[in-house]
């Protein structure tokens, strides 16, 4: 049977956008591969194959055909790291070399040195320093391609090779161009590999959160072992000021935990036996024992570093644009430094013509439109990360930009999640309850929490906890029976009950009128009221309430400020529904709305063609349709919950104004990335026309082709620069 895996790895030495549309085509063509995209900013590609008909091993075959590197395996970050590191060591000495030789030709340019003397400095500089240029070349024309490095090694061989021919010929001399320009690209390139190592230090971070060793009880001994050894259901001892090694349950002891540097939770937080621990935690306080139960590859880490790692290298919608400029870029910029030495040569020669079509060939860059999107991408997904805000994809980064509607989920969302019982109150004079009135409400409780014993509804615990507290003992119940949306029923002593709503206490024929104002008084005080009734005769209500987080008014209030419409949705009644918006601030509300109904109102809501977008935040589990159907789904983890599918961005912290600090850093990335597409555009736009000469007949202005490669060189680095601000922005 045909299954479709899904696998990305780091590709090495991509110079520009058009380098990674090679890598892409040459993925596509091979057999089995469904689809395939390569991100020149994080410089990773991202495969879809029939792993039935494809193996990794042909893809690391056809990225090396096009002419780079693909890093598959295990470790693929460091490994990537360190062929970095390499590559960068010799660009650098490339860099050195090839500047002390450029700066001995144009001194020797001006001072009438021999000739063959400079022939000789700038052929290594030509040759060896530019090499790669002319294999990304040979490996753009194998595939019928063309590239930055095409435009660089045309430009600086027809100056060199001129020159060479001028040598016997008394002609001009462009030894000094070809080299001037050759070096400043490479420094260009130096510096922008140094900026953009930044782009991709919220990775570097996660993975060096990861402690080395752990401390594992084995039979009676304590042994600290290599992280990686740790297996499932090994004992781990974890002292005060240690790290944990993995995720893990804790079995003895009990500490207070720093998880901060992965759910971006400040406070502290109190563990005990049974609690779930996260890997790279801090212990602050007290030694502990836990079980391991998720090492390598499963821990939240490792699913958090995998996560960011996969939306970094994603493509956004507006980056559509831009690749669809640089796919024609090279070519059109071709027939441009062609018609220009035409032009030129008809009316003032050939050394004027040539130097211009060499100064269009060098100062044209596709390079700024390749980096302008995913170097912010990479910036704004690292910097989300930090703060405990997962971001899926850059597609989720853009449209959580336009969001102007939010809808928040009640239970679990705006609420604590943990309700508790705060009226009983039974009917009056009933004969076959106790006289008194603590009696009367004890023997209502038991009927509700032996009821509930069979419910697996979230109200559910709050009524067994109370019955728990006061000491009450369940009874038996047969024929128990969950009513979608209303409640539950069962047999007590051959006695139906019927616990639940009004539409269940109207669907069975119970009149609700005695305790009809009290439950109105209650649900006016925002807590949700449930009616008890054997047969058709009403015997009681249980009222329950759930405390609103602390941060969910301040969040509200920003998000009112913002001009962005805020709606509560719930299962509650209209008038519970309305008490709780109110203390919140909350002005919209969708009540009475069953588990599978909200993904209908969430639809509901959606304006379509209006260029704004609904989100939606609930707890990422039974919200799952309603999260997949906004136009951005915010699920609220518990720093547990990572890759929560149906959510396009995941808080691992129950802090709501983290959903604030998603929207505001989606708003700041998508200003980056404006910026620096108007940059790149611009520069081109400008540049090319000024280089081809066009201000010449009207200033005498022409660009030398040496100014030509160091404007280049500044416009990648300046697209880098400004994605690296959103790094100092606080969110």
């Amino acid at each position: 049977m045909t299954q479709i895996a899904k696998l990305s790895f780091p590709v090495i030495g991509m110079h520009c956008a058009s380098c990674a549309r090679l890598i892409e085509r040459s993925l596509k063509s091979t057999s089995g591969v469904v689809n395939a995209q390569v991100n020149y900013g994080s410089e990773q590609a991202s495969v879809e194959y029939s792993n039935t008909v494809c193996s990794p091993k042909d893809l690391e075959k056809a990225v090396q055909s096009a002419g780079y590197k693909a890093i598959l395996g295990k470790d693929t970050q460091e490994l990537k790291e360190e062929e970095k590191t390499r590559q960068l060591q010799e660009l650098k000495i490339k860099v050195i070399v090839s500047s002390i030789l450029s700066i001995a030709i144009l001194l020797g340019s001006f001072t009438q040195m021999n000739p063959y003397l400079l022939w000789f400095l700038a052929t290594p500089v030509q040759f060896w320093a530019g090499r790669e240029f002319y294999l990304a070349t040979w490996s753009g024309l194998r595939n019928r391609a063309a590239s930055m490095d095409t435009l660089i090694a045309i430009g600086t061989s027809v100056a060199y090779l001129y020159s060479v021919i001028s040598l016997n010929a008394d002609g001009a001399m462009y030894f000094d161009t070809s080299a001037v320009i050759i070096t400043l690209i490479l420094l260009g390139r130096y510096l922008e590999a140094k900026a953009k190592a930044h782009t991709s230090d919220a990775i570097s971070k996660l993975l060096g959160l990861a402690p080395k060793t752990a401390r594992v009880i084995r039979g009676e001994k304590e042994t600290d072992v290599p992280v990686e050894e740790v297996k499932v259901d090994d004992l781990i001892r974890v002292r005060p000021g240690e790290k944990i090694p993995v995720d893990g349950v804790i079995t003895e002891g009990s500490s207070s935990l720093d998880e901060s540097m992965v759910t971006g939770e400040s406070m502290p937080v109190d563990k005990g036996q049974g609690d779930a621990v996260i890997g790279a935690t801090f212990n602050t306080s007290s030694s502990f024992v836990m079980r391991a139960t998720k090492v390598g590859r499963d821990t939240v880490l490792a699913q958090i570093v995998k996560m960011v790692s996969e939306a970094q290298s994603s493509r956004s919608p507006i980056a559509r644009l831009a690749d669809k400029v640089s796919g024609v870029f090279v070519p059109v910029v071709l027939m441009i430094a062609t018609s220009v030495f035409v032009v030129w040569y008809v009316t003032s020669g050939f050394s004027f013509a040539f130097s211009n079509m060499i100064a269009v060939l060098i100062i044209a860059c596709p390079c700024a439109l390749g980096l302008a999107t995913p170097t912010a991408i990479m910036v704004g997904v690292g910097k989300g990360a930090e703060k405990g805000i997962l971001i899926k994809d850059a597609e989720a980064l853009e449209i959580a930009n336009k969001i102007n509607t939010i809808i928040f989920d009640k239970t679990g969302t705006l609420t604590e999640g943990k309700p508790v019982v705060t009226d009983v109150t039974p009917v009056k004079n009933l004969k076959f309850l106790s006289r008194r009135q603590a009696g009367r409400i004890r023997n209502l409780l038991q009927i509700a929490a032996s009821l509930e014993k069979g419910s697996e509804h979230s109200l559910a615990e709050a009524v067994l906890e109370q019955a728990r507290k006061k000491e009450i003992n369940a009874l038996p119940v047969s024929d128990f029976k969950a009513l979608h949306g209303m409640g539950i029923r069962g047999s007590i002593e051959r006695k139906m009950y019927y616990f639940g709503n009004r539409k269940l206490m109207a669907e069975s024929g119970v009149d609700t009128r005695d305790l009809e104002k009290d439950s109105i008084g209650l649900e006016a005080r925002g807590k949700t009221v449930m009616f008890l009734a054997e047969k058709k005769k009403l015997l009681g209500i249980v009222a329950v309430a759930d405390v609103p987080k602390q941060s969910a008014k301040e969040t509200i209030n920003i998000l009112t400020k913002k001009r962005v419409a805020v709606w509560m949705i719930t299962g509650d009644n209209k008038r519970t529904g309305k008490a709780i918006a109110e203390s919140l601030g909350i002005k919209n509300v969708l009540a009475d709305v069953l588990p599978d109904q909200k993904a209908d109102k969430v639809r509901g809501l959606k304006v379509r063609g209006s260029g704004f977008a609904v989100a939606f935040v609930g707890d990422g589990i039974n919200d799952a349709p309603a999260l997949a159907s906004a136009d951005v789904g915010i699920a609220m983890g518990s720093g547990t919950d990572v890759a929560i599918e149906s959510a396009g961005v995941t808080l691992l912290n129950k802090d709501l104004k983290s959903v604030v600090s998603a929207i505001d850093l989606s708003r700041r990335t998508m200003n980056t990335i404006r910026q620096n597409l108007f940059w790149a555009f611009g520069y081109n736009v400008i540049l090319i026309p000024v280089a081809a000469g066009i201000l010449y007949p009207f200033t005498g202005w022409l660009l030398n082709p040496a100014l030509a490669a160091f404007a280049m060189a500044a416009s990648s680095i300046s697209v880098v620069g400004n994605s690296l601000r959103l790094k100092l922005t606080k969110i």
